[in-house]
């Protein structure tokens, strides 16, 4: 499109305003009845932003129609709402823009030859995929952050530290070990040993389902900084299949940090 054009088509679009977003709505029923709510649950206004498209589409906005397709993909993945609803109403906008284009041509006589109407057609579809295809990718990356923020979250929280005393604390395992969660617990340890200034960790093992080897070697990698760091671990609840494991693998685990039955005891030789 050329300038002039993209000129009159601005001002034609921003002279017809309210019809185009009554003709949208139009086009699209199943929006219609959720602007209010989506406007309630994400400050979402649906009719200023199919406006914004609109305008940045006809006047071959590139830069800009990028930046809002990013800023729309975190707002409707933060607000959890769907692609598929807003696939729909982009697509409403595209084809309202053709009906308007449309009227346009028909009502001042334009008469564009078909090069010129073909290229105005990949022009608008062009930019409006473009918008899509970044709205998607931001959506869907900041999708893939939030569930990784939330993972490391429950992560964080499946190995909690808990103070005793100023200077005991007992770390508690439940569950299945993997390595990745060997990770976490490595990493807490050292960090909250050293913001507590934790003297003795009682390392309680006895709601652990299941251990592999190699997170046996992680504990003992735990237990070796730990005394590095001045903390001496302590630990309870070994179960005769564990300890099976242990042994078998040929571990010394046991000569690299006290053990004790079961956590009960523990607090009480160490809170005496």
């Amino acid at each position: 499109m050329g300038l002039i054009k993209e000129k009159e088509y601005y001002d034609y679009f921003t002279k017809n305003r309210m019809e185009f977003q009554e003709s949208l709505l139009n086009e699209a029923q199943n929006v219609r009845g959720k602007i209010e709510e989506i406007l309630l649950i994400g400050n979402i206004d649906l009719l200023a932003n199919a406006h914004k498209l609109v305008m940045y589409t006809i006047q071959g906005k590139d830069s800009e129609l990028v930046d809002f397709a990013r800023v729309e993909g975190v707002s409707w993945a933060s607000h959890s709402l769907t692609l598929a609803f807003k696939l729909e109403w982009v697509q409403a906008i595209r084809r309202t823009i053709w009906r308007y284009l449309h009227e346009f041509n028909k009502s001042n006589h334009t008469g564009l030859e078909p090069e010129d109407f073909f290229n105005t057609e990949r022009q608008i579809n062009d930019r409006i995929d473009k918008f899509l295809n970044e709205l998607f990718l931001s959506y869907s990356e900041y999708k893939d952050q939030l569930i990784e923020s939330q993972k490391a979250l429950v992560e964080n929280l499946s190995v909690p530290i808990i103070p005793i005393t100023s200077t005991v604390c007992v770390l508690p395992l439940v569950g299945d070990i993997d390595t990745c969660r060997t990770d976490t617990i490595e990493k807490k340890v050292f960090f909250e040993i050293s913001r507590l200034t934790i003297g003795t960790l009682i390392i309680d093992l006895s709601g652990i389902s299941n251990i592999e080897n190699e997170v046996i070697e992680h504990l003992i990698i735990v237990t070796e900084g730990a005394k590095m760091m001045g903390c001496e671990c302590i630990i309870t609840g070994l179960r005769p299949e564990i300890v099976r494991k242990i042994t078998m693998g040929g571990y010394i685990f046991i000569s690299k940090a006290q053990t004790k039955a079961t956590l009960q005891q523990a607090l009480e030789d160490y809170l005496k």
